[in-house]
């Protein structure tokens, strides 16, 4: 979804940044980096020498919440073969050794620089929730795609995160029903948005060429016509079309 839409935005002529800051990071494979190039991609939250420049103060426990991150953009983001800039943010580990704070400062001062000082159109594939973000940080976003299978553990997910972007702030919360496989999974999908009052974008259909692609390592951007990859460029033009600015 995360790149299927960055990949749409490029080809409108928008300068893009897709952040990939999900637990597995694959948007690589997805934008058409190849698997060996992805491979040697070192996570913003892994590089602890970068982590440390940007908050050591010198002093054990205490840490710089001011600094600057515009070089980081500069320094790590990554072309894909589709024209999408892509910086690969991950996640702070909380089993790692030693204390998690300087990445989590340097992540959430990273997301909101790119959020608020950069003029891109910024794609974010996240895990599922806001709380990386911090409430200041997420009511820069334009919008929020919630993306839900027609299944009952997916949907209670999906009312949970709507509960918590709405607490943080987001203005625009769409959900998106994903591997609609027939009209009984899209009944639910839209039984599910209008119990809870959110607003429904897009039914994207199941597609077995998705998992085709995957099992050959390749990205679905190479068959533009399947009814997938289709049904997601429609759901950018919606996007388009109703941003205010």
């Amino acid at each position: 979804m995360a790149g299927v839409l960055a990949e749409f935005l490029a080809k409108k002529a928008f300068k893009v940044l897709a952040i990939d800051a999900d637990p597995a990071p694959n948007l690589a494979l997805t934008l058409g980096i190849p698997p060996e190039e992805a491979d040697k991609i070192v996570p913003i939250s892994e590089r602890k020498e970068l982590l440390a420049s940007k908050t050591d103060t010198g002093f054990s426990g205490v840490y710089r919440l001011s600094f600057s991150v515009d070089d980081i953009v500069e320094k790590f983001t990554v072309k894909s073969p589709y024209g999408v800039n892509l910086l690969v943010m991950g996640t702070v580990k909380s089993a790692d050794q030693g204390c998690t704070c300087p990445a989590n400062a340097v992540i959430r001062a990273l997301l909101r620089h790119l959020l608020v000082a950069r003029d891109e159109a910024v794609v974010m594939d996240t895990e599922a929730g806001v709380e990386h973000m911090g409430r200041g940080t997420a009511r820069h976003v334009d919008t929020m795609l919630i993306v839900a299978d027609p299944g009952v553990k997916s949907l209670e997910t999906a009312k949970k995160i709507y509960r918590l972007a709405d607490e943080a702030g987001i203005k625009r919360i769409l959900l998106v029903g994903n591997k609609v496989a027939d009209s009984r999974g899209e009944q639910v999908i839209r039984e599910f948005a209008t119990d809870n009052g959110i607003s429904l974008s897009a039914l994207i259909p199941y597609d077995d060429m998705l998992l085709k692609a995957d099992m050959l390592g390749e990205t679905p951007l190479k068959h533009p016509d399947s009814k997938s990859i289709v049904a997601i460029r429609e759901l950018g033009k919606g996007l388009l079309d109703n941003i205010p600015h």
